[in-house]
């Protein structure tokens, strides 16, 4: 697996990988949106509680997202890896839609339950701090110049970002808030019934995938972009 870190590695190994994933994603998120529109309303929440299988994949997957981008910043910044900072990039955007679509499914899912679009609360206020990481990210890199001084500045600040993961995660048990704790993952197992439980799960698993193909089509052409820019140094050089 770690000589995938090779890019003409990656490449070959991740070329006839591609359509397979993006073709499980499709036939994913297919399934998971069938399965949340036949699942029952729920007693107190009604039709709204179907919400939950666009808000939790987004949410659970926008952290996820920016776990990786932290590794590849660290790997990135440590060991200079031309390939981990191409992977770090090209998982931003996907983490920002991501964080940005847990934002307002979320402020759609407040209105009926709590009576407001946001509270200030830690759960929202941090993942809004979250969004705001993605948003600074790219930005960073796109106001330097300079790719390698871009690279290890927002690598730097990707790497900041990471503390902001375990208030995400934690907030609601830290802090008292509106935000209801964890129903998927916590001790004791799941509180949620099998009629949600697996539209959920499948729009979760139809997320990732849909993420792993985004990621792996990103980063190839960014190694595609590399090589054409390396090029083209090389040209205007000999010439």
């Amino acid at each position: 697996m770690f000589g995938l870190a090779n890019p003409e590695r990656f490449m070959r190994f991740t070329g006839p990988l591609v359509p397979w994933v993006w073709g499980a994603a499709s036939v994913l998120l297919a399934v998971g949106t069938w399965l949340s529109f036949a699942a029952p309303g729920d007693y107190q929440q009604g039709d709204t509680v179907r919400i939950m299988f666009v808000h939790v994949p987004a949410a659970s997957l926008g952290l996820m997202i920016y776990a990786a981008l932290g590794v590849c910043s660290f790997l990135s910044l440590v060991f200079r890896h031309p390939l981990a900072d191409a992977a770090a990039r090209a998982a931003a955007l996907p983490g920002a839609a991501y964080t940005a679509l847990a934002l307002v499914t979320g402020s759609l899912w407040g209105r009926p339950m709590w009576g407001t679009w946001w509270v200030w609360d830690a759960r929202l206020t941090s993942v809004l701090v979250l969004f705001l990481f993605y948003l600074g990210y790219m930005a960073l890199r796109s106001a330097i110049d300079d790719e390698a001084k871009a690279s290890r500045a927002a690598a730097v600040l990707g790497l900041v970002g990471l503390i902001n993961l375990p208030i995400v995660k934690f907030s609601v048990d830290w802090w008292n808030t509106l935000h209801q704790p964890a129903s998927l993952l916590r001790a004791g197992g799941t509180s949620l019934d099998p009629v949600f439980l697996t539209p959920l799960l499948t729009m979760m698993a139809a997320y990732g995938a849909l993420f792993l193909a985004l990621w792996l089509t990103a980063i190839r052409t960014e190694v595609t972009r590399r090589r054409i820019l390396s090029l083209r140094a090389r040209a205007a050089w000999a010439a």
